[in-house]
């Protein structure tokens, strides 16, 4: 998966979260993730960051467009980046098992493979939420953030891991 713009298209914009604050606490861990891999920055240095700066109303700026969001479960959002970092380990073995041999995660763009790395721990934690608001909360992210074959990438891998993870909700169904 290369790069989450292609030349001369619109730039992607993440999903609106208004009115949405489990979507708003996923964006925000992404981000999280991601800004935590690329600056070498512990996860609770960047969960206290985005707490203080990014997350909840601002009436200075304009929302999703100044790089905040106003509407975030932070508890959430808390625990899918300590979840995600906590476990990186498993997380990262979980993910490399699904991904082709000759496709290793280190391959992936950064924000696709925080995106991953975010919805897996979700996954790797029983029962709740269900496998199927997790797979489709992280594509509506993914679809905000690009725009060629990776929201479709991101669906295969995530309904894998999540057959892994919570295969007894997909049991009755097929």
């Amino acid at each position: 998966m290369s790069g989450a713009k292609g030349k001369g298209a619109a730039k992607p914009r993440p999903p609106e979260a208004r009115g949405r604050p489990r979507t708003g606490a996923r964006l925000a861990a992404v981000q999280a993730l991601f800004q935590s891999e690329q600056a070498g920055e512990s996860p609770e240095t960047v969960i206290d960051q985005f707490v203080r700066h990014r997350l909840g109303p601002n009436e200075a700026a304009d929302g999703l467009a100044e790089g905040r969001i106003p509407e975030a479960d932070v508890p959430l959002f808390a625990r899918i980046v300590r979840a995600a970092a906590g476990e990186i380990e498993q997380v990262d073995q979980a993910l490399s098992a699904t991904l082709a041999k000759d496709w290793p995660l280190e391959k992936l763009d950064p924000v696709l493979r925080a995106l991953l790395r975010a919805a897996c721990a979700e996954l790797m934690t029983p029962k709740e939420p269900p496998a199927r608001v997790v797979i489709n909360e992280y594509l509506d992210i993914a679809h905000g953030f690009f725009l060629g074959d990776e929201p479709r990438f991101a669906n295969g891998v995530l309904d894998s891991l999540a057959r892994t993870f919570r295969g007894d909700e997909f049991a009755a169904r097929g």
